[in-house]
């Protein structure tokens, strides 16, 4: 093996002659690394949108155009699904939703897995009329395949969710790099079998951060899911709430999806529709835990919660607002910002 000049390897020769501190050899950066230390995520920009991390919490509003959602939310069940989305979407953003995730494959346990066409056939129509309608809005493409991904980003996605971000394929990767979007990396994994969990699915997302760096992708257009309900129990997905900390270490905005999900209904022994209030519960659990987006079907009752939560954790108030580094479109002065993002109070 060849030496390395302890010049290229940051190494900091010993001063005896000097004493003190300096007396011994230490480390130092080697040339053009990163400290490395633990620090906020610089601001992500998606679509036309600037999300700056930690000046409060980001909702994000479900579009399930998909016949076979568990929640049954399903919008391909509407005589007009197109429509339905937008009047959905259009709710969803006068609720205070900052961006909205469209999916056209249902990815609950047992799911009917759909070609790349259909998949396409169900998501490009409703993401172009939301583009059309709420142009300021940005969404994301909630899918497993590129072919998906890259049609979506064509007709206005900005964001790829990708449920198997943790997947050894880069296919998803080289799409978002491609398509200069960001990507969520989300875990997941076939069975609920871990020796360590909060471990190795730390240790999975380190991995995923990895392989979208090596294919291109920013560091600072990365984002984590632990993924809740994905390849892992009820008790894991309960584990995963109490330790939802420690995803910081990171070093990447994390987004946090539980709305309605099985873990909740085993809870409380409630159904899809019942579970608004367990929904709540975790998404105030998730600000605290510096949690930076959360994924919602009820954006009203989030919005709320979480801007409640702000208030009390990360000190947010609508009328200190405008000094906050907030959320706006590029060139247009942000909702945010004068502190009417959202509906009032009532």
């Amino acid at each position: 093996m060849t030496a390395q000049n302890p010049a290229d390897a940051g190494l900091i020769h010993a001063r005896p002659e000097l004493g003190g501190g300096a007396a011994t050899p230490s480390f130092g950066l080697p040339p053009g690394a990163a400290d490395g230390l633990p620090a906020r995520p610089a601001p992500t920009r998606i679509g036309g949108t600037s999300f700056a991390w930690g000046a409060r919490t980001y909702v994000m509003g479900i579009l399930n155009a998909t016949p076979d959602s568990f929640s049954g939310d399903g919008l391909l069940e509407a005589a007009d699904p197109v429509a339905a989305a937008l009047a959905r979407a259009r709710q969803m953003v006068s609720e205070g939703a900052d961006l909205l995730d469209v999916g056209g494959e249902s990815t609950r346990p047992g799911h009917e897995i759909v070609d790349a066409a259909t998949e396409i056939a169900r998501v490009v129509p409703v993401i172009r009329a939301i583009q059309r309608a709420l142009p300021d809005i940005p969404m994301s493409i909630d899918t497993t395949k590129s072919a998906v991904a890259e049609a979506a980003i064509d007709a206005g996605a900005a964001l790829v969710n990708d449920v198997w971000g943790v997947a050894d394929d880069d296919a998803l990767l080289r799409v978002a790099a491609d398509g200069g979007v960001p990507i969520v990396l989300m875990h997941n994994r076939a069975e609920a079998r871990y020796v360590n969990l909060v471990a190795e699915v730390l240790a999975d997302l380190q991995a995923a951060i990895e392989r979208a760096l090596r294919a291109g992708i920013a560091w600072d257009a990365i984002v984590v899911d632990p993924g809740f309900g994905f390849g892992k129990t009820a008790e894991q997905n309960l584990a995963l709430l109490r330790a939802l900390e420690r995803f910081q270490l990171l070093g990447r905005p994390v987004l946090l999806g539980t709305s309605r999900k099985s873990t909740l209904g085993k809870v409380l022994d409630l159904g899809p529709a019942e579970r608004v209030e367990a929904t709540v519960a975790t998404t105030v659990l998730g600000v605290a835990a510096g949690v930076d987006i959360i994924r919602v079907h009820d954006v009203l009752a989030n919005v709320r919660a979480a801007r409640m939560a702000d208030a009390v954790v990360r000190g947010w108030a609508p009328a200190s607002a405008a000094s906050e580094p907030a959320a706006s479109p590029e060139g247009t002065p942000s909702q945010e910002a004068n502190g009417s993002r959202g509906p009032a109070p009532r």
